[in-house]
């Protein structure tokens, strides 16, 4: 390992799983690699314990391999301003928990929105790397997104970007009067799946899996399930590249993942929602860095902290 090596340890807590790793800069090492599930119902004290402790343990780990731990980088799946403050609680509620004060004796702590560091390892390591403007969109317990311009993911004024999934379309029928109120997250997510699915067929299916396999054995409810979740998916994305004009548009999180009648429904979508010729035919890709993405780019959030620092 070369002497300018700089390790950190990345932690991506989700609404289902919480990924985390060690991974050594600026080759892009993954020195150790840990998840566990969320289960963000039982309150935000007992996340944030199972965080302390995963980083604890990750830490002993990549110090008995010779390594020393250079800063902690956080991704999490809320709102976070650009100076590393949560400004929401809607999956994991950590407004009132002393997150900074229990994970200090670990290191320096910089903190970012999930989506961004995700972003950030595309940019970095991933699909992102041959372009300078890329939109980044993750689709899994939730949806949002992310655009990155020179490298750089966008946090905005207040650092309230990507939340693409969160608001109601408002949509009324021309024929019958009724306004839709539905959030795209409540359409095209992994829980919104398996909910609109079981209510045609109750009980049938516990995940996203679930309804992506039926789907795929020919189960008509799930395909009408799938179908309308990538027409939905690809609507909203395919006005954001009209908006933005990226140079690709890159996918991440466990369901924009999965290949099959989702993906090929959302592409579709996607470029039939993109009104310009010019665009209409841009990259869509799967993230590179998969699952990973957000606590690599965590911990390279801590990097790029620290090269600013001493440059």
């Amino acid at each position: 390992m070369s002497a300018l090596s700089f390790t950190a340890l990345g932690i991506d807590v989700g609404g289902t799983k919480i990924g985390a790793g060690a991974v050594s800069f600026p080759e892009g090492c993954i020195r150790a690699k840990r998840v566990i599930p969320t289960l963000p119902a039982r309150g935000g004290e007992a996340v944030l314990s199972d965080v302390v402790r995963l980083a604890e343990e990750l830490l002993a780990q990549t110090r008995s391999a010779g390594l020393i731990l250079e800063g902690l980088g956080l991704g999490l799946c809320e709102l976070v301003d650009p100076t590393g403050r949560i400004l929401s609680a809607n999956c994991v509620r950590w407004l009132d928990q002393p997150v900074r004060e229990r994970l200090s004796h670990l290191g320096p702590i910089t903190m970012e929105a999930d989506v961004r560091a995700a972003a950030l390892a595309e940019a970095l390591f991933g699909a992102g790397k041959p372009f300078q403007t890329f939109l980044y969109v993750t689709v899994g317990t939730g949806i949002s997104c992310c655009l990155v311009l020179a490298g750089k993911p966008f946090a905005g004024a207040r650092g309230a970007t990507g939340t693409m999934g969160s608001s109601p379309f408002s949509v009324p029928c021309e024929k019958c009067g009724h306004i839709s109120r539905l959030a795209l997250e409540e359409i095209a997510s992994g829980p919104a799946l398996v909910a609109r699915y079981n209510v045609r067929r109750p009980a049938r299916a516990s995940s996203a899996r679930d309804v992506l396999a039926a789907a795929s054995l020919g189960d008509a409810d799930a395909i009408a399930v799938v179908d309308s979740a990538g027409e939905a998916l690809g609507a909203s994305v395919g006005l954001l590249i009209n908006v933005l004009d990226p140079e690709a548009l890159i996918i991440g999180g466990g369901l924009g993942l999965s290949g099959g009648p989702y993906w090929d429904g959302f592409v579709a979508s996607t470029r039939r929602h993109i009104w310009s010729g010019v665009n209409r035919e841009l990259p869509i890709l799967r993230a590179a860095t998969g699952l990973d993405a957000g606590w690599i780019g965590a911990a390279a959030a801590v990097w790029r902290k620290a090269s600013g620092a001493r440059t």
